[in-house]
């Protein structure tokens, strides 16, 4: 094979490459709102049963408020039948 051969080879390789990692992204992206709508129902779940937003906000890396807000969309306010 030649240089030209497999500088042109490299490029069609690479350039799949990128295809595959742009089909791979839309995928997850295409997840991302059903995942996050599992995380919220756990962070609902897990207040109902007693952990502390602190403790929440630890586990998921959202902030204390962010985790609040979950909750009131859940239908819960912090400190009611919870962690508090």
């Amino acid at each position: 094979m030649s240089e030209l051969e497999a500088a042109s080879e490299a490029y069609r390789a690479a350039r799949q490459r990128v295809q595959d990692g742009l089909a791979e992204v839309a995928s997850a992206r295409a997840d991302v709102p059903k995942v996050r709508e599992r995380l919220a129902a756990e962070i609902v779940s897990a207040y109902r049963d007693g952990r502390r937003v602190g403790e929440i906000a630890r586990v998921t890396g959202y902030g204390r408020e962010q985790v609040r807000r979950i909750l009131r969309a859940g239908g819960v306010e912090s400190g009611e039948a919870g962690g508090g």
